[in-house]
């Protein structure tokens, strides 16, 4: 599947940063080019809290960060 932005949410928002929310039932939000439609909206370090799976057996909530953002392409990665 592909990123819906209208399940993309900003929670919070300051000094060129963004907290976002994502819900989808994909399993697969770190797959490269997920969030390509949202390059644009989004900065390196934003932070993504996203509810992954939510009509399957194990829906779980992440948190991500954006790593990069080249030439539109996006790059999340599991936040530690």
């Amino acid at each position: 599947m592909a990123l819906k932005l209208s399940d993309l949410s900003v929670l919070a928002y300051a000094n060129n940063f963004t907290l976002w929310h994502y819900t989808t039932e994909d399993d697969a939000v770190t797959t490269a080019n997920y969030f390509d439609n949202a390059a644009d909206m989004m900065n390196v370090n934003d932070l993504i809290i996203a509810n992954v799976d939510t009509d399957g057996v194990s829906p779980v909530t992440k948190f991500y960060i954006v790593t990069d953002i080249t030439s539109g392409a996006v790059t999340i990665a599991v936040y530690a």
